[in-house]
């Protein structure tokens, strides 16, 4: 064969094996990948704390979660997301250290505010210098693994990022093994199996990174923080939205009636995950496909509505007949709140994509304004209906609230959709 007629031939596709390949390679394909793990490593260990501890105490764990979880969104200010629109393609060392000067600051505060309240709080409302310090040990651990699930994507990464929840969850799930076989009831170390866990792989990594050759960046930091601060209210209300529940129930109800809650609300949260991890990894394309003008935006939605449509009944049906068999007779009345929950999560699910959606348009306002309504209309909710109807008044409140959130998601993507 001439050179010419090489140089002509047209590129071989790869086969089913390469093609196969060639898509586990792919950053949604990854990052997909981690959110499944994350739920399995979810599922695993609420059934062995379940098994584990008492309702009051499972309630005491996942109320320190909630708080865990909640401040680690005040350390972030918003700026996971505009952290990878702003440094697109940057070397992992450079984007390690341009994170970590975003993040000195906010979490030298939170530690502040930790230490103050431990001197200050009523004693009713004090859990300890031991709690205090493991909440704010394990904020830590979870701010920089969230940072560095926005430096993978940003740098390129996200294989590195996978390897890392690998490790993780295989430890996570060896601790909390032990805890369970060794009869362990005290919550607080339930809560240190998360914190080893979380931060041995994210500190390797971490260093591996900095370690890396590449070119030193320029500074866009100011950017960052910007965009992040105008995410922030979103970040927040969707937080909120998601864990007032949790706070609510101890709060209006009881820690055993948070325990009861939490082993149904963590399972059918599972649903949402991959729905985000989608949203998530598709931004950068939906942003360049807006910017073209042809954003494909009804059929992106029709696709997440019909998986929400097969996959909540099948899901809600299966839990409904495993709570007793896999949580234990104490649990029986956790039956109430499945199909209530399965629901929320379904909306939930299709208003991450709607938002996702917003935000490619740049509507990060409007996303705020739809998060903020979310909570807002979710905690009303929860004060009116928990007094009277306990669990299920959390679960149809969680209803009510993703609902919000998702109409004023979608009312907003039409309008926005009009107009241009």
């Amino acid at each position: 064969m001439s050179e010419v007629a090489l140089r002509e031939a047209p590129p071989r596709r790869p086969g089913p094996a390469g093609w196969v390949s060639q898509q586990l390679r792919e950053p949604y394909v990854q990052l997909f990948a981690s959110q499944l793990l994350t739920g399995g490593v979810a599922f695993v260990a609420n059934i062995l704390m379940v098994r584990a501890l008492a309702p009051a105490h499972r309630g005491e764990v996942a109320l320190m979660l909630q708080v865990v979880y909640l401040a680690t969104q005040f350390m972030l200010l918003g700026t996971e997301r505009s952290f990878v629109a702003n440094y697109h393609e940057a070397a992992p060392g450079a984007a390690v250290r341009a994170y970590g000067k975003l993040l000195i600051v906010p979490c030298a505060v939170g530690l502040l505010l930790a230490g103050a309240y431990e001197v200050i709080a009523p004693a009713h409302y004090n859990p300890g210098l031991l709690v205090i310090g493991l909440i704010a040990a394990y904020t830590l651990v979870e701010v920089a693994g969230l940072a560095t699930r926005s430096i993978a994507i940003a740098a390129g990464r996200v294989g590195d990022f996978l390897v890392c929840r690998v490790v993780e969850a295989i430890l996570l799930l060896a601790l909390l093994v032990v805890l369970y076989l060794a009869n362990t009831t005290t919550p607080a170390v339930w809560i240190v199996a998360y914190l080893i866990a979380g931060l041995l792989p994210t500190v390797v990594y971490i260093v591996l990174w900095l370690r890396s050759p590449g070119a030193a960046l320029s500074d866009h930091n100011r950017a960052v923080r910007r965009e992040g601060l105008s995410l922030f209210p979103a970040a927040i209300s969707n937080m909120a939205m998601l864990r007032s529940d949790r706070l609510a129930l101890p709060a209006l109800a009881s820690t055993s009636a948070l325990g009861i809650y939490t082993a149904v609300a963590t399972m059918t949260e599972l649903l949402a995950w991959p729905v985000r991890a989608y949203a998530d990894a598709k931004l950068g394309k939906w942003r360049k496909d807006h910017n073209n003008g042809r954003l494909p935006t009804r059929p992106i939605l029709l696709a997440v509505a019909a998986y929400c449509l097969v996959v909540a009944p099948i899901a809600a049906g299966a839990l409904y007949l495993l709570i007793v068999p896999v949580f234990g007779h104490e649990y029986a009345q956790a039956k109430s709140v499945v199909v209530p929950l399965v629901a929320a999560a379904g909306l939930y699910a299709v208003s991450r994509v709607t938002l996702g959606l917003l935000i490619a348009k740049g509507r990060g306002s409007l996303v705020s304004a739809a998060e903020i309504t979310g909570f807002v209309v979710s905690f009303a909710a929860y004060l009116l209906l928990i007094p009277p109807f306990g669990i299920l008044g959390a679960a149809y409140g969680s209803l009510v609230g993703y609902g919000s959130c998702l109409l004023f998601a979608l009312v907003t993507n039409q309008v926005t959709g009009d107009r241009e």
